[in-house]
Order: C-alpha cells, then sequence, then structure tokens
C-alpha cells in the first residue's frame, strides 16, 4: 500500500543553529533548561559560533581570556592532599626508619599513673617527689627539689589535645638523629575519636639516632616520664615494623591483669581464724609485687597460712572473680586475628584453668597445690610459678606454636612479670602496674579497659568494634 502524499513530504526533523545552545552535552539531553544566554562560554564555542554571529553583536559576556572585568572563577574542590612521601615506601636501596608513638590520655582514673608519685596521699609505694632522697645531711643535694609542674590537661582539654601533640613532636625533635637523615616528617591519626581523641597515634620519620638514644633508653627518658605527668597521657614507643600489626602470641599473667583481685587475699578472707590472717597474707602479697620480697618463697609462705581450708573454696571462689574491662573483647577479638593467648599466673590451677576456659584461651598454666581429705596441706606441687618460670613457659608455648618471639607480647602488673615482659619481642606491657614494673616495660597502660591494648597494633576504634562484633 502506498504511503500518503502528506507522509511523504514531511521533512526529517532538525537541529537548526537557532535552536542550538552554547552547550553539546545540553542540546542532546531529553530535559533542556529555558534557553538563557551563558554567563560564560569556552573559547572552542565562540570560535565554532563566529560566524553565526550577526553583525549587531560586538561583544560577548567572555571570550575566553580572563579579565579586569571577566576574572576567572576558582572552585575549592574540597580535596586536600599532599604530595610527600612520609610513609610511603622507601626509595631502593634504603630501608625505613619510623617510630610510632601512641599517645593514651588517662583522665581522672589513671591508676598507677606514674612511676614517680605527686603527693603523700597517693601512697608510699615509692619514692614521692620532692622527697628527700638521704637522711644523711652530708649527702643531700645542695639544690632544692623542683615542684612538680601542673597537668596541663586541666588547662588545655581532657584530651589529647593540639598543644599536647604540638608539645610531643617538639620533644622528639630535640632527640639527634643520625648523620644523613633525611628531612624529619611526623604524621597523626586520632584512633578514636577525630574530635576529642583519647588515644592518637604519631609516626615519626626518621627515628632518633640509636647511637645516641637505644629505643629502650628513649622508653625511659626522664623527659617522656615528664611529659606524661604534664599532659596525664601514656606514652608507648615502638618500631614501625610489619609485626607490630600482627601479634600472634599474647600471653597474660592472671591476679591484677585478666581479673581486679589477687586470689590469694581472696582465700585468706575466707578465714576468721586467726583474724589478722588477711591482712598479712595481703602484707606479703604487696611487698612481692613490688619486689620486695622473692616470689617463690613468699609464694610458699602465703600458702603455708592457709592450711587447713576446704579444696571446695576454689569451686566458691568463681563467681567473685571480677574480670577486669574490656578483656573478654579483647580475647575475641586477638582470636579472630588467629593470634595464640595463655594466662600464666602465680596463683592456683583450678582457679586459672577454670578462668582460661571460660574466656577462651588456649593455655593455662600456675601452681599445683596438694589437696589432702579435701583439705590444702599448705604445699605446692612442682616448680612454684615465679618469674623465671612465667619466662621459660611463654618461650615454650612459642616453640609448640612455631611463633618467634618478635611476634609475641605479654601483659603484667607485679615484679614477677617482668622477666616474662622482658622475654615478649614485640612488647611487653604493664598493666596498672606496680611502679617498678611501669618503670621497665617497654609499654604502660594505666586506663579502665585492657580493650586498649588492640590500639597498640594501630586499630581504629572502628576496626576494633568489627573485631569484637
Amino acid at each position: 500500500m502506498a504511503e500518503s502524499p502528506a507522509k511523504q513530504n514531511v521533512a526529517r526533523p532538525q537541529l537548526t543553529s537557532s535552536m542550538r545552545s552554547s552547550s553539546y552535552l545540553s542540546d542532546h539531553q531529553q530535559y533542556r533548561p529555558p534557553r538563557q544566554p551563558d554567563q560564560f562560554q569556552g573559547i572552542d564555542t565562540v570560535v565554532e559560533d563566529s560566524g553565526n554571529v550577526s553583525s549587531k553583536s560586538t561583544k560577548h559576556v567572555f571570550n575566553g581570556v580572563p579579565s579586569e572585568e571577566n576574572p576567572p572563577t576558582v572552585l575549592d574542590s574540597g580535596l586536600s592532599h599532599d604530595y610527600s612521601h612520609p610513609n610511603c615506601a622507601p626509595p631502593l636501596g634504603d630501608k625505613s626508619d619510623r617510630l610510632v608513638a601512641t599517645l593514651f590520655y588517662k583522665g581522672k582514673s589513671t591508676g598507677n599513673s606514674s612511676p614517680v608519685k605527686t603527693t603523700f596521699a597517693e601512697g608510699q609505694d615509692s619514692l614521692p617527689a620532692n622527697f628527700a632522697p638521704t637522711d644523711d645531711p652530708k649527702k643531700f643535694p645542695l639544690e632544692l627539689p623542683t615542684q612538680e609542674s601542673e597537668q596541663l590537661d586541666h588547662i588545655y582539654g581532657s584530651y589529647i589535645s593540639p598543644l599536647c601533640i604540638a608539645a610531643f613532636l617538639h620533644l622528639m625533635s630535640t632527640f639527634p638523629l643520625e648523620r644523613n637523615a633525611g628531612e624529619a616528617h611526623s604524621s597523626h591519626r586520632c584512633l578514636d575519636n577525630p574530635e576529642h581523641p583519647r588515644v592518637v597515634e604519631l609516626t615519626l620519620s626518621p627515628s632518633p639516632s640509636p647511637q645516641y638514644l637505644s629505643l629502650e633508653d628513649l622508653r625511659k627518658h626522664e623527659m617522656i616520664y615528664r611529659f606524661e605527668q604534664e599532659w596525664n597521657v601514656d606514652v608507648v614507643l615502638q618500631k614501625d615494623t610489619v609485626w607490630r600489626r600482627h601479634p600472634r602470641l599474647v600471653v597474660f599473667d592472671m591476679d591484677s591483669t585478666l581479673i581486679t583481685q589477687e586470689v590469694i587475699d581472696l582465700l585468706a578472707e575466707t578465714v576468721k581464724d586467726p583474724p589478722d590472717l588477711p591482712q598479712r597474707v595481703a602484707e606479703i602479697t604487696h611487698r612481692a609485687m613490688m619486689g620486695e620480697l622473692e616470689f617463690d618463697g613468699s609464694f610458699r609462705e602465703r600458702v603455708k597460712l592457709l592450711t587447713g581450708l576446704p579444696a571446695s573454696l576454689f569451686t566458691d571462689l568463681r563467681p567473685i572473680l571480677d574480670v577486669t574491662k574490656g578483656v573478654p573483647q579483647l580475647i575475641k577479638a586477638l582470636k579472630r586475628l588467629g593470634a595464640k593467648t595463655a594466662v600464666l599466673s602465680g596463683g592456683f590451677q583450678p582457679l586459672t584453668g577454670w578462668l582460661a576456659g571460660e574466656l577462651g584461651l588456649d593455655y593455662a598454666h600456675a601452681n599445683q597445690v596438694v589437696i589432702e581429705n579435701d583439705k590444702l596441706t599448705g604445699e605446692v606441687l612442682g616448680i612454684i610459678v615465679g618469674q623465671e618460670r612465667k619466662r621459660d613457659l611463654l618461650i615454650e608455648i612459642a616453640k609448640k606454636e612455631g611463633i618467634d618471639l618478635s611476634q609475641v607480647v605479654a601483659c603484667g602488673d607485679g615484679a614477677n612479670d617482668l622477666l616474662m615482659l622482658d622475654k615478649a619481642g614485640l612488647l611487653g606491657v604493664a598493666w596498672n602496674a606496680k611502679p617498678r614494673v611501669q618503670m621497665e616495660a617497654d609499654a604502660r597502660l594505666n586506663g579502665e579497659t585492657l580493650l586498649d591494648m588492640l590500639y597498640l597494633f594501630g586499630f581504629t576504634r572502628e576496626e576494633i568494634e568489627q573485631l569484637i562484633a
């Protein structure tokens, strides 16, 4: 059937020059905004349409060349990027030399915040500040001790403030670098809250010269201690290595670490005769943890005082044990990371083994007491799990699991943990520890939750929440 003449004469629609706008994209959109003269035209459009401009048109709004009448428009993209390389891989032939400093704000609940106490009211565990170092007048210092400064977080904010970070960077800049070291760089990450961070990780490159000051000595430097006191923070210094982010074995003490109490003191509290027994046991425990008494002998002495107690006490004490805040979540996170966990306790195996099963720890070692007729005899079987035994057990577990000591972390609070903390090649953490332990350990944590340990491995709050979910 032939088409009608009307359909044959219909012309194909075309986009004429009068219908075109200054934009090719705009012309071919399904929706075209109302035609308005463009405020700015590109130079390509000016050249392309120059042949169609009528003789009456004398000027363009913008001819592609900025001028005072038509200044260039500068738009802020909102992006900020520093094209430097402080955290990049080093040039071929060089090695990375970065030091990581993790700053923890301690807030009001500071625990044993410093090896040096600031007032007599805080206790007599160590020499108080401004206290005479000797009773001999001939040896007395010629100058008066300096007064401790006021904590600056009361002035500049109860968090890791920018001024706190600046003060720390200035402090670190006073330590000499290697002779041929490049320009010093630093960067920071707020690990928990960017506005008012409680934990901040600083990366410094290059690190201070080990020929001048080793990392071990730098951690114990007097200026670091003073900074911690002034700003109410804990400072943890580590080399930025791949092992820092991948611990494979984490070993804990039990009493005053995984739990908040001392088990032997809890046992003594159940004894009513003599009435002063709990106080005597607690005093011996305190002196042993301070390092004033040899641990093995003091433990046997305390167990002897418990002669005749019913063995059922170990079961009765289970509900009383107060697990330290954050411990269950920390163990869960470590297991999800593939790390092995262990508890090495100077306490008693019946309670230590039970707690390890409740928390999901892989290993549990403690002292075995002799029980006859369902009563404690006051004797201990085998080797006392003191500081030497804890160190040896750490090595044995690492060897059994095929784990290098450079990927081992240990955590404790007492003097009997010092050898274990020292043997952990990755990090030895003093948790709300006694003054001597805080002085000698690689790291000090004096917070409320042991979950803070994950910040030492470089995890952010968001990543920690994913690990414990």
